[in-house]
């Protein structure tokens, strides 16, 4: 049998997160379905065929589906479901948004926030903070599982998919869209920047100020702790951490961050991390490969600065 993927995109392109879940998909050796949704997915749909080890791509549109709700997506996997041995999408809102609920009308458990997949239906995910890393064996037929990002590489272009097109399933009554608003912002994408720039409550009012020209710089994405967004420093979408958006970047730069393990546990597999911090006993300096004992408030505009030259 074949391995499903929830596909999320932008109406034009994959998410890198769905890239990503193809290349986790690989570990059951099986072919890999893309599922897309969306009111016209032509666009995209181009886009995913050309995925190397993608199988199929199939494609469900409708008018509903445009903005589609939890409801919607549930129902179409349900519908799938008997013909697949597992269900995968990458741990982002959209999926979390889904996945359970399909898991729940299915009856089957859902396994989440994979970071390896092994042979007979086993994983590895992390739990407590990240601090152990837990073997999980899934006895039931069809597996339903959401993989960390961070994990897994992006599968490339080189592949020559078989399109096919679905008819959706009736809308459902219990909700409905109303609107959408966004944060538009010149930066990457947090979860996929190469370089992220993250503050702790302690920047306060000036978190955008001392921080922004340096992402500017770096061409990098802003990130906050939890702290942060509490206090009405910075907006929620930029929280990282176990409660926030899982980052890896090749660096990361934390800016006035302690090291607090809800923290940690969203950003400790940076590939290379630099910590600015006044207090030379902050946690986060266990985690760093490089550490700046300064007040961040000079030390920032000076890298910045720097930079620049």
């Amino acid at each position: 049998m074949s391995i499903l993927i929830l596909a999320e995109h932008d109406g034009q392109q994959l998410k890198q997160s769905t890239r990503q879940a193809v290349t986790a998909a690989q570990a059951w050796n099986a072919p890999v379905h893309l599922l897309l949704l969306g009111g016209d997915t032509a666009a995209v749909a181009a886009d995913a065929a050309r995925v190397a080890g993608v199988a199929q791509v199939i494609r469900v549109d409708a008018a509903h589906l445009e903005h589609p709700l939890a409801e919607d997506i549930a129902s179409v996997l349900v519908a799938l479901a008997g013909d697949y041995q597992a269900i995968v999408g990458a741990h982002t809102a959209f999926v979390k948004n889904a996945l359970p609920r399909a898991a729940a009308l299915l009856d089957v458990a859902l396994i989440a926030d994979v970071i390896e997949i092994k042979g007979n239906n086993s994983y590895v995910r992390p739990i407590y903070a990240g601090n152990v890393l837990a073997s999980v064996t899934n006895a039931a037929g069809l597996q339903l599982v959401t993989i960390r990002t961070t994990a897994f590489d992006a599968a490339g272009n080189g592949g020559s998919a078989a399109v096919t097109t679905l008819a959706a399933p009736a809308a459902g009554t219990l909700s409905r869209w109303v609107a959408e608003t966004r944060n538009v912002s010149d930066r990457p994408e947090l979860a996929t920047a190469r370089v992220v720039i993250s503050g702790g409550r302690s920047l306060g009012e000036r978190f955008e100020s001392v921080l922004g020209p340096l992402a500017q710089q770096l061409n990098g994405a802003l990130g906050a702790t939890r702290a942060a967004v509490d206090a009405g420093f910075a907006p929620n979408d930029i929280q990282v951490g176990q409660t926030g958006t899982v980052v890896a970047p090749e660096l990361y730069i934390a800016a006035g961050i302690s090291g607090a393990a809800q923290h940690l546990a969203g950003m400790k597999d940076s590939k290379v991390i630099v910590a600015i911090n006044h207090d030379p006993d902050a946690a986060i300096f266990q985690v760093a490969d490089f550490g700046i004992v300064a007040d961040l408030f000079d030390a920032v505009p000076q890298l910045t600065a720097a930079l620049k030259q």
